[in-house]
């Protein structure tokens, strides 16, 4: 898949960083060269994971491996400090030197704002952004959990192309789907939590990062084989023996069938899962399937 209007090519899954920090260097390197022998080419990052040791561990285990940093795409993301929000041109410029710092390369691939700053002002990201596409520091941006209207005023002053958008989604967190199927209903579903982010993502060939895929609610715990859920886990042990994958496997294919072209970020750091989860690359789900899959996390069709 394209990133965006970009000209990366990369995976429908990429692997989020955040526990890496849990890892020696020997395990993170299994865990670099298991994804890229599985097709995994971006590695996603943020300057909070781990307060920065997440991106360490990362760059010793690369260092070591023969995965070639220009084989791969490194982004991250800056914006969250102990508290609050910070989009001011200084914090951002400080944030990229010290992830390049961290992460022992002279470029970052992508650069994604965290969480919306509503002191923000739209000026200084676009004057820090340009600084950093000049430099040669940051060769690509997006956002991630931004909403249209907060994307299109960073639009009015950023001159360089806001490529992606990363936001939660999952099987049993589908707030990017429910209103569009609940149009003009009065039940729980119509309400609109989105702001219609998925289409206009489409619209303005933005790709939408799905993170935390097997979690539900605000990312309160993982759905799969968890006993509170036993219809949606029974549809996904179905689907996953027609197709001879792993739930887990069917779980990021249900993601991967949306036509916007989501791109799946998977967390974990276990190789071996990583291998079963990335055999969803090879699976195209029916409508009945996908629908039948969206009913069962408990979802309602009109």
């Amino acid at each position: 898949m394209k990133l965006g209007t970009s000209g990366l090519n990369t995976a429908p899954i990429a692997l989020g960083c955040m526990r890496m920090n849990d890892l020696n260097k020997l395990e993170a390197l299994r865990v670099i060269e298991t994804s890229k022998e599985a097709g995994i080419t971006l590695f996603d990052h943020a300057d909070i994971y781990g307060a920065g040791t997440s991106e360490e561990v990362f760059a010793a285990a690369l260092k070591e491996s023969v995965v070639k940093r220009e084989d791969i795409i490194l982004q991250s993301k800056c914006g969250i400090r102990n508290g609050f929000f910070d989009f001011s041109k200084q914090h951002i410029l400080s944030s990229v030197d010290g992830i390049l710092e961290r992460l022992q390369t002279d470029y970052l691939d992508v650069l994604l704002l965290h969480r919306p700053d509503s002191l923000m002002e739209p000026e200084e990201v676009a004057e820090a952004f340009h600084q950093l596409k000049e430099s040669g520091k940051v060769r690509h941006f997006g956002v991630s959990n931004h909403q249209p209207y907060q994307i299109d005023l960073l639009k009015q002053y950023v001159k360089e192309d806001l490529i992606i958008n990363q936001l939660q989604f999952s099987l049993m967190h589908t707030p990017l789907l429910d209103a569009s199927l609940n149009l003009n209903m009065q039940n729980r579903e119509s309400v609109v939590r989105d702001a219609g982010v998925l289409p206009y993502s489409q619209l303005n060939g933005m790709t939408v990062q799905a993170w935390s895929p097997f979690q539900f609610g605000m990312i309160e715990g993982v759905f799969i084989d968890n006993p509170a859920y036993p219809d949606v886990n029974k549809a996904l042990q179905e689907v996953a023996e027609t197709h001879n994958v792993s739930k887990s496997a069917i779980a990021i294919a249900w993601i991967l069938r949306h036509p916007a072209g989501i791109q799946a970020v998977i967390g974990s750091m276990n190789p071996d899962r990583i291998r079963s989860i990335s055999e969803a690359q090879s699976v195209k789900l029916s409508r009945e399937e996908w629908y039948g899959l969206y009913r069962a996390a408990g979802n309602n069709l009109p």
